[in-house]
């Protein structure tokens, strides 16, 4: 009865997308192709600074997708911002990968398994990306992300609250030489509160969120999921952020701050759960595998795969999934039976009507894109990268 009458209240209860206008240039007029000069790279459309895809693709176009040529700062690590930035790149984002030399992101070194020299836990979540390794404690390394983010659109980084402004890298720093940037933090609990200067962990925030008091055997301990899903929400809620961000620049012309967290997310994908206790104070409890509101509730998949080469590694895999989605109708004899009605095949999450994914990039070794990265987007001449790779504040990896 209780669940009926909830049923029944909860029914109740009820152009060129990244061409946009012209941001102010910051003052000053040095450009960034002259090595050494940053102030002032300007917010125009040809460098970087806000406004993307100038004019409609050529007449019979094809596979055009919905994020060419915009530029996104990668500063994150481990999961949650990486995972984000992956569906970026996989929409056609040139995804800039910032790592420290020598280790790199702190995935690279979680295993085993390993593929070859390389870990399968990083290799899972940066594809389509390029490296460049950059040492931020070193001014001239600090200023070379100065650099890159006065010619991207979007800038991503996980890093406790007040860490990058210390370094002159927070957002209010960073909107003074590129008032375009949609600037994006992620971090574990928030920009503000006691617990703002706390890392953010998975099976931290599973808990104080009560994802895992949730989860488990009806009769168990709380148990924490087979993933990081917390980790996971909050890279989606990122990408979704991202998005919209980019759409409000469209429409104001201006940049923003984006506050994500992982406690915020958790806590947002309670959903029902959080609102049957807001609501009717109906303390949550552990199912199992069983639904506390619908019977039978059955989350199914064929895996498949996509492949890719990878420098090192060789020959790696990632996964692919073809969701159906089933009704149950009555059988022969009242029995229910499943029946398929669609099918939709899961490579980077979704599939478009009007593009293709193309075959993805592998993930980058560190520093595999550092000279290119100077040279292609930053203009730096040869003699200016060598006193930059001599001096220890970028490094560069050398594929063999």
């Amino acid at each position: 009865m209780l669940r009926a009458g909830l049923g029944r209240r909860s029914r109740l209860c009820g152009g060129g997308l990244w061409r946009s206008p012209r941001p102010a240039a910051a003052s000053g007029s040095a450009s960034p192709r002259r090595p050494g000069a940053l102030s002032g790279a300007s917010a125009s459309p040809r460098n970087g600074g806000g406004a993307r895809g100038e004019g409609a693709p050529p007449a019979g176009a094809s596979n055009v997708k919905p994020l060419d040529a915009v530029k996104i700062l990668d500063l994150t690590r481990v999961l949650a911002g990486p995972f984000a930035t992956m569906i970026l790149g996989d929409l056609g984002a040139e995804v800039i990968k910032v790592e420290r030399p020598g280790a790199g992101d702190d995935t690279r070194a979680w295993g085993p398994p390993f593929a070859g020299t390389e870990s399968v836990y990083f290799l899972s979540v940066n594809r389509n990306k390029k490296s460049i390794a950059i040492n931020m404690k070193d001014s001239k390394g600090a200023k070379l992300i100065r650099e890159l983010a006065a010619v991207s659109d979007v800038f991503v980084e996980n890093y406790i609250p007040g860490k990058l402004a210390e370094m002159g890298l927070g957002y209010e720093d960073i909107k003074k030489i590129a008032p375009h940037i949609v600037y994006c933090s992620i971090t574990g609990y928030g920009q503000t509160g006691p617990m703002v200067q706390r890392g953010g962990y998975d099976s931290i925030a599973a808990a104080v969120s009560g994802l895992m008091h949730i989860t488990g055997h009806e009769d168990g301990e709380p148990v924490r999921p087979g993933v990081a899903m917390t980790d996971l929400a909050t890279g989606l809620y990122t990408y979704g952020a991202i998005m919209a961000g980019l759409l409000q620049r469209h429409k104001t012309g201006k940049g923003l701050h984006i506050d994500c967290n992982l406690l915020s997310s958790q806590v947002a994908c309670l959903t029902h759960v959080a609102a049957n206790y807001l609501n009717c104070k109906i303390e949550a409890k552990r199912w199992g595998t069983a639904h506390g509101s619908i019977v039978p509730y059955q989350v199914l998949h064929n895996g498949l795969v996509m492949e890719m080469n990878h420098p090192t590694a060789g020959k790696i895999a990632v996964p692919v999934f073809t969701f159906s989605t089933l009704v149950m109708l009555d059988g022969p004899h009242g029995s229910p039976v499943a029946v398929s009605i669609g099918q939709m095949r899961k490579g980077p999450g979704v599939r478009y009507s009007e593009f293709a994914v193309s075959h993805p990039k592998p993930p980058p070794l560190v520093g595999q894109h550092t000279v290119e990265i100077l040279k292609g987007m930053l203009g730096y001449e040869d003699d200016a990268i060598e006193e930059l790779l001599r001096t220890g504040a970028v490094a560069q990896h050398e594929v063999r």
